[in-house]
């Protein structure tokens, strides 16, 4: 089966991630898990992240950018990556300093 063009960007960001040495993982949603959260999150240099992925012209939802607000409010970094961003957000997570 081919992979979907979501599933190209999560692929793209994750092993960028692997790259740089970044704690991440894929948060389960429903049951215990808590919906709307970003399909990737982790934490490099000190700093919590979390990451959208999307392709094509689809947006995040309400409740999925409710959660990337609460990050940002939190002292986080929230992103939304596609096919056509992904470069630029990991940019953004490797330019991120320990300094707190």
């Amino acid at each position: 089966m081919a992979a979907t063009p979501e599933a190209k960007v999560k692929a793209r960001v994750t092993a960028r991630l692997k790259e740089m040495g970044a704690y991440y993982f894929y948060p389960v949603t429903g049951g215990y898990g808590r919906s709307g959260v970003p399909d990737i999150v982790g934490c490099y240099r000190g700093k919590f992240f979390g990451i959208e992925c999307k392709a094509g012209k689809n947006k995040p939802t309400a409740l999925q950018q409710k959660n990337l607000m609460d990050i940002e409010a939190a002292g986080g970094i929230a992103l939304v990556a596609d096919e056509v961003t992904w470069e630029a957000v990991m940019k953004e997570i490797e330019g991120v300093s320990n300094n707190k």
